[in-house]
């Protein structure tokens, strides 16, 4: 079930709304909990019901695992064993269904993989949605409970931390001592008439980044990766500036709205994002892009093997882990493993010139243009379908495939190709008829989309500084109005793949 989609917005919400504050009213605190737990549940039995059952099933195992992790009863020397056994069952689960065809493929002779393909249908296993974030959800469980930082949650409370619909599909990645401990506090069942507002407002503007904002991105991206061998130098800057803006505005805004969400029920839930475009380096993009990702890596993983505390040779090797598998988590594919790569190569030449250009300070406007650069190319080799796609818009992008300048007047442009400087129609300069017919549009779009995000305040801080006045409710009334008439055009979101 999708949050921008009519089933949700007019039946499921408010019934769950309803049942929630409604046994809360009726002084059944636990009984509420089960109506949301049973509502979340059926919100992602909507989209693939067998699914429900290992959902559950993880659920039950990593629970009764972390609760023998959390007991004082059991012999500490089998605590490590037990830690091992449920981080080896989460990889194992996630192995299989997201990356078995694509280590098999990667490992065995395409001969062998077939055969092995032909009998068990390897490459047709369905992706269970959110797998990659309840499981990373219940691994943190799992980690604190052996170190001693979790307590022994009930049944009830663990399987609502983990299933609450609002973020189970796509993230934050919430971590459990900042939700459960909200569940067990009263005041949560009490409709709260300010939480309720700031929710709408958060989940409306989420709701328009994703319906006004990336899907109508969306087409652009598509026809230029869709066609990467056939593009020249402006289409090529115009479908990576689009996916790099889609992605932004369709995972941001479903974290806004999973924000909103659940703050109508009286939860918070932590910031995903913090205007990551306005990063002046990477180190500064990770720390604002998809953060509560970046905290689990670091406090999972990096962290773990070392961090920065064994010398700068083992940082940058430790840093090079993480993102490899941080590009792993986001999708089976050489293609995301390269981009967790690429962003490793970034953080350890940031975190080298930190150490060694002191006093040599880059203009802001300098370190702005460095990194946006650096992610933009990034995302090409995230969004590209193959390896050759992603190289040939990277050399397309710098010019290696031919570069239009300005030329004369009377409708030519100066192309500069490998054979030479030569006067083309600027009608003969797109392979793309679809994109050509409304290059202006694209383009104007573009820089004033990256404007947006430069320049405006982002969604916390609006919601941050509203105020109760006429044109505040006016312009959400506009905004909610536009959204209910995009609705019949539906689309998923990006992050629901990974």
């Amino acid at each position: 079930m999708l949050f921008n989609s009519y089933p949700f917005l007019f039946i499921f919400l408010p019934l769950t709304l309803l049942a929630f504050f409604g046994l809360a009213q009726l002084r059944l605190p636990r009984l509420s909990m089960v109506a949301l737990t049973t509502a979340s549940f059926i919100f992602y039995a909507y989209w693939n019901p067998p699914y429900l059952l290992l959902l559950g099933f993880s659920i039950f195992i990593n629970y009764m695992l972390g609760a023998v992790l959390s007991s004082e009863v059991y012999l500490k020397p089998f605590k490590k064993g037990v830690l091992v056994t449920g981080i080896g069952f989460n990889l194992a689960l996630i192995g299989y269904y997201k990356y078995a065809a694509f280590l098999l493929s990667s490992l065995l002779p395409d001969s062998i993989f077939q055969a092995i393909n032909t009998n068990l249908a390897i490459d047709s296993i369905f992706l269970p949605l959110g797998i990659s974030f309840f499981t990373f959800q219940q691994i943190t469980y799992l980690a604190d409970a052996y170190q001693g930082k979790a307590k022994a949650y009930g049944l009830l409370d663990y399987s609502l931390f983990v299933s609450f619909f609002p973020q189970l599909i796509a993230g934050p990645i919430v971590h459990h001592s900042e939700v459960i401990p909200q569940f067990e506090n009263l005041k949560t069942f009490f409709f709260n008439h300010r939480n309720f507002a700031l929710g709408i407002v958060t989940f409306v503007l989420g709701l328009s980044k994703k319906l006004l904002i990336a899907d109508n991105l969306s087409p652009w991206a598509n026809l230029v990766f869709d066609n990467a061998s056939d593009v020249q130098f402006i289409e090529a800057w115009v479908g990576a500036l689009s996916y790099t803006l889609q992605l932004y505005f369709d995972f941001s805004g479903y974290s806004d709205m999973a924000i909103g969400l659940a703050l109508m029920f009286n939860i918070r839930l932590p910031i995903n994002f913090n205007s990551p475009y306005k990063a002046t380096s990477i180190t500064d993009f990770w720390r604002r892009w998809h953060i509560t990702l970046s905290n689990f890596l670091r406090d999972y993983l990096y962290i773990p093997l070392g961090g920065s505390r064994q010398g700068d040779a083992r940082r940058y090797g430790n840093l090079m882990v993480t993102m490899l598998l941080g590009g792993l988590w986001h999708g089976a594919g050489w293609t995301f493993v390269l981009w967790g790569g690429l962003h490793g190569f970034y953080l350890s030449i940031n975190h080298f010139w930190r150490k060694w250009a002191v006093g040599l300070t880059l203009p802001r406007i300098v370190g702005w243009l460095l990194t946006f650069g650096a992610v933009v190319a990034g995302w090409v080799l995230f969004r590209a379908a193959t390896f050759a796609d992603a190289t040939h818009l990277l050399q397309t992008m710098v010019g290696l495939n031919g570069l239009v300048v300005p030329g004369e007047a009377g409708g030519k442009l100066a192309v500069l190709t490998k054979s030479g400087l030569t006067l083309q129609p600027w009608g003969q300069l797109a392979y793309l008829p679809e994109l050509h017919n409304s290059k202006v549009l694209p383009i104007g779009a573009l820089i004033g989309l990256i404007g947006v995000c430069v320049k405006l305040p982002n969604t916390q801080q609006l919601v941050a500084g509203l105020r109760p006045r006429w044109y505040w409710a006016m312009g959400l009334g506009g905004v909610s109005t536009l959204c209910l008439l995009s609705l019949n055009r539906v689309s998923e979101f990006l992050y629901f793949q990974f």
